[in-house]
């Protein structure tokens, strides 16, 4: 029979559990690892805090009826609303087109606004002149007294 020694047992208890310094490097690294993704978190989320939604103005709409090269007095084309309602879901255009004079000055007075009740309040009104002397003359202004 053999008889253990009193040192025999605690070398082998050391070698079946971890030391001190092997447990706090282990719970170091993994603080670590929470801090940072908790950084990545809170960054992320003041980051979208910041975002706002995209202000759609009246411009906008005037860049598209810019590409025109004919254009008629009354209400702005349906081609033009349908292809900014297109590009901008939530949002519609509208306005009126008058000629100014008999040389092709038309002057456009049009406006943005939302469909939902969120952007409503954000309407955009505005007006420009556009040059377009390959546009018909209207039936008042190209008559002679």
């Amino acid at each position: 029979m053999r008889i253990r020694s009193k040192s025999n047992i605690t070398a082998k208890r050391t070698i079946e559990a971890f030391t001190i310094l092997e447990v706090m490097i282990a719970l170091a690294l993994f603080f670590m690892c929470v801090f940072a993704i908790l950084g990545l978190v809170s960054r992320g989320l003041s980051q979208a805090r910041h975002l706002k939604p995209i202000e759609i103005d009246a411009t906008s709409a005037l860049a598209q009826l810019s590409l025109t090269n004919r254009l008629e007095e009354g209400p702005i084309p349906t081609e033009i609303v349908s292809d900014f309602e297109a590009m901008y879901p939530g949002y519609t255009v509208g306005g009126d087109i008058t000629e100014v004079g008999t040389n092709g000055l038309f002057r456009i007075d049009f406006y943005v606004g939302g469909l939902t009740s969120a952007k409503q309040g954000a309407a955009s009104k505005s007006s420009a002149l556009l040059f377009r002397p390959q546009s018909q003359q209207s039936r008042f202004n190209g008559m002679r007294r």
